[in-house]
């Protein structure tokens, strides 16, 4: 099983040695929190978020699961937990993509084409779909509000498991894993 530890200590390392901040959480390869940015010509332009990242021991034949740290308002992304749900990642994953897929082209393609259809943040999606300029208008208020500043990773640490994506998109409870514990 060395083949998959390595891959997973060279995505890293890649990202890493990028333009991303990467802060490694309980010193290991296995979780770690990475500045994200808004794109450029978006609503969410601006806005900086901490996104948590946690590579499953099968990476990169697993998908890693993450989530915004910070609040952010999307129809594809949980408001309380940051749970993400972004179909590349949950259900389509391929070990052709690395970490730096995620960054560079899986989140600024949810935050620049959200999919209201398949919400986990229904108002977001329900307000999108009936007003998007007061969408875009709220979108840029949370970046005002909860993105100018990166939380300190010291306070965010009490709720690891429920920060993060689950590799499910579904409003089924009984197909959502950790949702018993709650």
């Amino acid at each position: 099983m060395s083949s998959p530890s390595k891959r997973r200590d060279m995505d890293v390392m890649k990202l890493m040695m990028s333009d991303y901040s990467v802060e490694t959480v309980n010193d290991g390869l296995n979780e770690f929190n990475v500045v994200f940015h808004g794109p450029k010509e978006s609503p969410y332009e601006g806005g900086v978020w901490k996104v948590r990242v946690e590579l499953p021991d099968a990476y990169p034949y697993k998908s890693p699961s993450i989530g915004f740290v910070n609040k952010i308002f999307h129809p594809n992304v949980d408001e309380l937990s940051g749970s993400v749900c972004l179909d590349v990642i949950n259900q389509s994953w391929s070990p052709m993509f690395d970490l730096l897929n995620i960054f560079e082209v899986f989140l600024p393609q949810l935050l620049l084409y959200p999919n209201p259809s398949d919400p986990l943040n229904g108002d977001a999606a329900s307000l999108m779909m009936k007003d998007k300029e007061q969408y875009d208008q709220k979108v840029k208020e949370y970046c005002e509000r909860y993105a100018k500043n990166i939380p300190n990773s010291k306070n965010d640490e009490e709720s690891d498991e429920e920060d993060i994506s689950d590799g499910h998109c579904t409003s089924s409870d009984d197909e959502i894993p950790g949702l018993e514990d709650s």
